[in-house]
């Protein structure tokens, strides 16, 4: 009688059959593509999103006596030191405005900018340790920066909103009108601007740290190249116009500036010109961003 041989099947290992088991939930490989930004990761990590955004409030009124009230602190005493020094001393136009409402239309407006280009150009020198430890889209660390420096900016633009409307009830001076709806606009555009300029400064501060330095000192000088203090309309020298006009920013100020005073310069060729300069940074800040990112540990 003939005997059949069943061959049974092998025994899957331990192993294969937790291989087989595992089911991933992230699978992390290089970008090649430059302008790979990975929008989708980071909506996935929405959530790590705002806490850091809670971690940037927390570490930065930690064991402060005032905490959060600084928010409104800054900006008065700035505007007061601005108004003192640049109202009285100098004796700097203001457009016939209130000095007091004018000087805290450019102080607002620009903290959001400054606050921000200057917390995310350090974005990969301060938080080395952290991305060398985890992975997680490196793209919501500085996006946190700019949603955290937006909630500021709302806090200090409703200080803002309190004092402009004083000044609209009480005097005959500000003259507000329908470029108010531009607001949104001109904050997206600060925070793209701030964006991918923190982004370029923040690759190349992972070689050469000095440039965090040279960053905040030429951010205060930028400032003045700006108008801020003093309005648009008194720079009478073409020249020395044409260059604060090549400033980006300059027409986002004044624009603001215009939309609730009624008293300044504006363009619709500049405010293009502010967008599509903005698209540009940004855009380069994306190249420069997504290059350094693979690399940037072993180098900060």
């Amino acid at each position: 009688m003939d005997t059949t041989n069943v061959l049974s099947k092998p025994e899957k290992t331990h192993t294969e059959t937790s291989m087989q088991e595992e089911s991933w939930t992230e699978v992390i490989q290089p970008r090649t593509r430059l302008l790979d930004l990975g929008l989708a990761d980071v909506w996935r990590y929405r959530d790590l999103v705002m806490l850091f955004v809670r971690r940037d409030f927390v570490s930065t009124y930690k064991q402060t006596v005032l905490g959060p009230i600084w928010f409104f602190i800054q900006p008065l005493l700035t505007t007061i030191t601005y108004y003192i020094i640049f109202g009285r001393v100098a004796n700097l136009s203001t457009d016939a405005l209130p000095p007091l409402v004018f000087y805290i239309s450019g102080v607002t407006i620009w903290n959001y900018f400054a606050q921000t280009l200057t917390a995310t150009s350090t974005v990969f020198r301060d938080n080395a340790a952290m991305f060398g430890k985890v992975y997680f889209p490196r793209l919501t660390m500085p996006l946190s920066i700019v949603i955290s420096n937006l909630v500021r900016f709302a806090i200090q633009f409703g200080l803002f909103l309190l004092i402009w409307l004083y000044y609209v009830v009480q005097t005959d001076a500000i003259h507000p009108n329908w470029l108010i709806a531009l607001t949104p606009a001109l904050i997206a555009i600060m925070g793209l601007m701030s964006l991918g300029l923190g982004m370029i400064f923040s690759a190349l501060t992972t070689k050469y740290r000095d440039l965090a330095m040279l960053l905040t000192f030429g951010v205060q000088l930028l400032m003045y190249a700006t108008p801020v203090i003093y309005p648009l309309s008194s720079i009478t020298n073409p020249k020395y116009k044409l260059i604060i006009l090549a400033n980006p920013m300059s027409s986002i100020v004044e624009t603001f500036r215009y939309a609730f005073l009624g008293s300044g310069t504006f363009s619709w060729a500049a405010l293009a010109y502010s967008a599509v300069i903005t698209l540009a940074v940004l855009l380069a800040g994306i190249i420069i961003f997504n290059r350094v990112q693979k690399s940037f540990t072993d180098t900060v």
